[in-house]
């Protein structure tokens, strides 16, 4: 059956709004109608080469929507359920899932390689990260749906799928922020915007919000800023002073780049923690000398998507928006241009009855 997707024929293409021909699901998978997606910086991140997908492919990897059908074998779901997608799915058979590290399993991206799908003209398409979500319809395995939650529109749920995970499972998983603990959040877009309302939720004394752009105060101080700094040379020196010439207990850096993870580090007290969320390219080099080292005594840690377990973590996270204390629409940021997301991409959703979610 024929649908309509967004496909990156090559990296560094522009994307290509054009029909697919979408198999019916095989056994352990599961066909979806995407009620909205998330244009995420990681897709950006995919289509220019900073990370690794065979090409040409359908990516998008947030997203929620409805089970048209489902193949032989799968169980959890059925045709009319709600179901939000999840991009890295644990094998439950490596090393790291035998830690209980889910989010580091060796496993979770092999169906990234696949052949999913296929253009008109007949060539391959790839699942970009598994699920292909930039697209009206997708099919994907049975460990890539996780049941909707109630009381949350699917509309908003997709983005449970990626920005809220990471962002609140860098402030409760990786950083662990305690009651009372002062924060840094490097970056306010959807990511950062997660963690900004994570660390509320944690209970966080002092919430320090930083971004290159004045424009998004507005937006950071709603989710739970107390302080908000336009990025600079001072950056790191100014949030000393405003927390006693210490630095804060906890930075989360959320944009990936080498001078705004050093300015996170610099910015966190002795002994502090600092969480490094956003993905950088090979050729940002950060640098430390192994006397500061010692003598600062902080930790400093990276953090795959958030640290999560999605299945446990989803519900988690639905309680805390049903009961008020987390605001999905208030993630969505601003229109990019993804080389025709969002623009063709969202007409293209409405015309079924979605849309397009831009957590950049």
């Amino acid at each position: 059956m024929a649908v309509r997707a967004a496909v990156l024929p090559a990296v560094g293409s522009p994307l290509e709004i054009t029909g697919i021909d979408l198999p019916e699901p095989g056994p352990g998978q599961v066909r979806v109608r995407l009620a909205a997606a998330g244009v995420c910086h990681s897709d950006l991140s995919l289509s220019n080469g900073t990370m690794r997908v065979p090409v040409p492919a359908v990516l998008g990897h947030e997203g929620a929507g409805t089970v048209v059908s489902v193949g032989e074998g799968v169980t959890h779901v059925a045709p009319g359920d709600g179901v939000v997608l999840n991009w890295a799915p644990s094998c439950g058979s490596c090393h790291a899932c035998s830690l209980g590290e889910v989010w580091l399993c060796a496993n979770a991206l092999s169906g990234a390689a696949d052949v999913y799908a296929r253009t008109t003209e007949g060539t391959d398409l790839h699942p970009g990260l598994n699920v292909a979500a930039f697209a009206e319809e997708t099919v994907v395995s049975a460990s890539c749906v996780l049941p909707a939650p109630d009381g949350v529109p699917l509309t908003d749920a997709a983005l449970l799928g990626c920005a809220v995970l990471t962002g609140y499972g860098a402030v409760h998983h990786s950083a662990r922020v305690r009651q009372g603990e002062t924060v840094a959040v490097f970056g306010v877009g959807g990511v950062g915007l997660a963690a900004l309302q994570a660390a509320r939720i944690a209970g966080a004394s002092k919430i320090i919000a930083v971004d290159v752009s004045p424009a998004k105060e507005e937006l950071a101080r709603t989710a739970g800023a107390t302080d908000y700094l336009v990025a600079s040379d001072t950056t790191a020196r100014e949030i000393r002073g405003l927390t006693g010439k210490q630095g804060v207990d906890v930075a989360v850096e959320c944009a990936g780049r080498a001078v705004t993870i050093r300015t996170a580090w610099d910015s966190t007290r002795r002994g502090g923690r600092t969480t490094v969320v956003g993905i950088g390219g090979k050729d940002q080099q950060v640098t430390f000398n192994a006397l500061e080292i010692f003598h600062w005594g902080r930790t400093l840690s990276g953090c795959v998507y958030g640290n999560s377990n999605p299945a446990e973590d989803l519900p988690v996270l639905a309680g805390h928006v049903r009961a008020g204390r987390l605001d999905l629409t208030a993630l969505v940021t601003e229109r990019i241009s993804l080389d025709g997301i969002p623009a063709a991409f969202e007409n293209m959703l409405a015309g079924k009855g979605g849309r397009a979610l831009v957590v950049f």
